[in-house]
């Protein structure tokens, strides 16, 4: 396995979407263009509904560890022009959509979106809400800082509807927490997740991630033993990206403080066997669920599908992105909001939607995005359907052969079903069905597999 991860090592996309954000095409999308995209394929579904993500991205201070768009300050007068804010870029929706839409799926994420009053959360959810049809099937989740969340926040979500929350604990080694800036006591994690439960909410999923700075082995092992009293429904074991390039945190520490790539795969296969041990099952590429969750039943039943919130049982592709840096999608189009927080606002408040990048998908690009999408969600995929998904099976055989003598994955007459092993290293096998990938560039722009 040491062998393979040198061999596989390479600087890859995650993946989140296809084409990946440096592909896009797109400079400052014209709203009335999107605005039409996002009714026609609103309209067209079988089942008419959205997800809808708001980017929350203050915080007090400064993980070192993150790569997502934040802002930091203590300053919590910011909260309210912010939230004035998502809700005019709302109303640009809702207006365009001309009747209430049917919101399927919320997601918080930032950023830290506790660091937003309960008051404040309320006035922003409330207004959503009132304004949009609920699905009956919602799914309705936030990401919590345990060092901030507070019992109020908790209950004024859970009186909204949410019964999913996502803790970020990452590790709880007072050294490697120091090196990250992420000093968070077990304690404040207990409390939270016992508030969490005492609400009703049926859903807890904690991040940790390997491979930070001064973390070992013996680290993993213990954060793994510690989740035994708590017993999350859900884990998201995600793989440190080290990219100083585009996060300036990160140059505080450098590649002799982080653990090596096979040191490295040998914490996520510790870790990967305690969960299995613990009960937990692996979902796709980083997830960990329990047997009884519905992503473990998605994925079993073979309907486990992913969108830019994380993996989900729903198989809609329309997705809208409240907020700085927040990003839109159809399943045939993206666009991405501007990351400044004040251009941000700025722009909402004029009543324009501050789209400063996007991509409308070819023939060929839908082909890739939805194989993709096929192996990393259920680690199978048929390239028989159509010419194109042909032809990218064509381009790729001889390195699929190849994949296969490494254990990686099993080939058969146009259809590829990666192994145990192999989803370790699924987004190399996913990178053979991405021409773009093949595109050089003169500047840094993904992070390492391993």
């Amino acid at each position: 396995m040491t062998d393979l991860s040198i061999k596989y090592n390479k600087a890859i996309p995650r993946y989140t979407s296809y084409p990946t954000v440096p592909h896009w095409k797109l400079q400052n999308p014209d709203q009335a263009d999107w605005l039409n995209e996002v009714k026609s394929i609103y309209f067209s579904q079988v089942d008419k509904s959205i997800s809808l993500y708001m980017h929350l991205p203050f915080c007090e201070s400064l993980c070192t560890y993150c790569g997502c768009n934040k802002r930091i300050t203590k300053n919590h007068g910011v909260e309210e022009r912010y939230i004035d804010a998502l809700l005019a870029e709302w109303d640009i929706y809702v207006k365009a959509l001309e009747e209430k839409p049917v919101i399927r799926n919320i997601h918080l994420g930032g950023g830290t979106p506790t660091f937003f009053s309960s008051e404040n959360l309320h006035k922003l959810l409330f207004t959503i809400l009132e304004t949009s049809e609920i699905h009956p099937q919602k799914a309705f989740s936030f990401e919590g800082h345990p060092n901030n969340t507070t019992y109020e926040q908790l209950k004024v979500l859970a009186d909204l509807g949410f019964d999913r929350v996502s803790f970020g604990v990452q590790d709880f080694n007072l050294q490697v927490q120091k090196a990250i800036h992420r000093i968070q006591p077990i304690e404040n994690v207990r409390k939270t997740t016992a508030w969490a439960r005492e609400l009703g909410y049926t859903s807890v999923n904690y991040d940790l991630i390997y491979g930070l700075p001064f973390q070992t082995l013996v680290n993993i092992e213990e954060n793994i033993e510690k989740l035994r009293e708590f017993k999350p429904e859900r884990i998201a074991l995600y793989s440190y990206a080290h990219v100083p390039w585009k996060s300036k945190a990160q140059r505080g520490y450098g590649d002799e403080d982080l653990p090596k790539p096979d040191e490295k795969l040998a914490m996520y296969l510790r870790a990967k066997q305690l969960l299995n041990e613990m009960g937990y099952e692996n979902i796709g590429m980083d997830h960990y669920a329990l047997p009884q969750d519905e992503l473990t039943i998605a994925k079993e039943k073979g309907y486990l599908n992913r969108n830019f919130m994380g993996y989900t049982t729903d198989q809609n592709q329309m997705m809208i992105g409240l907020g700085c840096s927040a990003i839109s999608a159809t399943g045939t189009a993206f666009v991405q909001n501007e990351k400044v927080v004040e251009k941000y606002q700025t722009a909402v408040l004029d009543e324009k939607l501050p789209l400063t990048t996007g991509h409308f998908l070819t023939e060929e690009e839908e082909t890739s995005a939805q194989l993709i999408n096929q192996l990393i969600c259920n680690g199978k995929a048929d390239f028989s359907t159509n010419s194109l998904s042909m032809e990218l099976w064509e381009g790729a055989k001889s390195e699929l052969d190849e994949m296969q003598d490494d254990g990686l994955v099993e080939i058969d007459d146009y259809f590829a079903k990666v192994t145990e092993e192999g989803m370790l290293f699924v987004r190399n096998i996913c990178s053979l069905f991405d021409p773009k990938l093949k595109q050089k560039s003169d500047k840094p722009q993904f992070s390492q597999s391993i």
